[in-house]
């Protein structure tokens, strides 16, 4: 049996354990990256690479960071049908 969950957290990015790893083009992309890194605090790995093509997903991530979903509420089977008939859920829409 595979294990999925080894007992350790992951380290959350921008930190010490963690530091966000950008690559940009410019000298000038460079210094506005790091002084968004820094008003904010982050740890970060800046890399400039004119060749390259620029990289700053570690940054979007951290300046739009992932809500959390809300559950619907379920309609539960013995519960009247939201299409208003009078009926059961189960007995109308729920077939």
């Amino acid at each position: 049996m595979e294990k999925k969950f080894s007992g350790k957290k992951k380290a959350k990015l921008g930190t010490e354990k963690k530091p966000a790893v950008v690559n940009v083009q410019t000298e000038e992309r460079l210094k506005e990256l790091v002084s968004i890194f820094k008003k904010n605090s982050w740890k970060y790995t800046i890399g400039l690479e004119p060749d390259k093509p620029e990289d700053i997903t570690d940054l979007e991530i951290l300046l739009n960071p992932q809500k959390p979903k809300i559950a619907e509420n379920k309609i539960g089977r013995n519960e009247p049908c939201p299409c208003g008939s009078g009926e059961k859920y189960k007995k109308c829409c729920g077939k």
